[in-house]
């Protein structure tokens, strides 16, 4: 059994653990199926089921952020969300990069993919390229 401040108590009568942990106002709850003795810890269960539901929620959530980007764009607009992007990458997420082109933009698609490989070079020191598809301008950024 393990106590309330994680001391290890050995081997310890199921009754005994029951009343130390009454005593205590806290919960006893069996950690580990022992094929001998099973462990059991004395615990608060409602901040354990609360701390488990929590880091589900944070393992759940999205990690591909997404950045949509013209063929004129700016430099400051540039250099903008290429500091975001690496920010992201360096939290763990990864950064999907979209070249819109509209109307006339079309007829200049070698220049989105230039773009798109410029994008990629300057967050190559964060990130690799996971996806590079020049026929749809993505570019999929996962960190290194």
């Amino acid at each position: 059994m393990i106590d309330h401040e994680n001391n290890n108590r050995g081997l310890i009568e199921t009754s005994e653990a029951l009343e130390l942990a009454q005593n205590l106002d806290l919960d006893l709850v069996v950690v580990s199926e022992g094929k001998e003795a099973p462990v059991a810890k004395i615990l608060n269960y409602g901040k354990l089921l609360y701390q488990k539901k929590k880091r589900q929620g944070q393992s759940a959530r999205s990690t591909v952020k997404e950045v949509r980007l013209r063929p004129n764009v700016g430099a400051a607009d540039y250099n903008l969300r290429i500091e975001q992007a690496s920010k992201w990458l360096s939290k763990g997420d990864s950064v999907k990069f979209a070249i819109r082109l509209r109307g006339r933009e079309n007829q200049y698609r070698e220049q989105a993919g230039e773009l798109l490989e410029r994008v990629v070079t300057d967050l190559s020191q964060v990130g690799k390229v996971q996806t590079l598809d020049k026929r749809s301008l993505i570019a999929q950024v996962v960190p290194t």
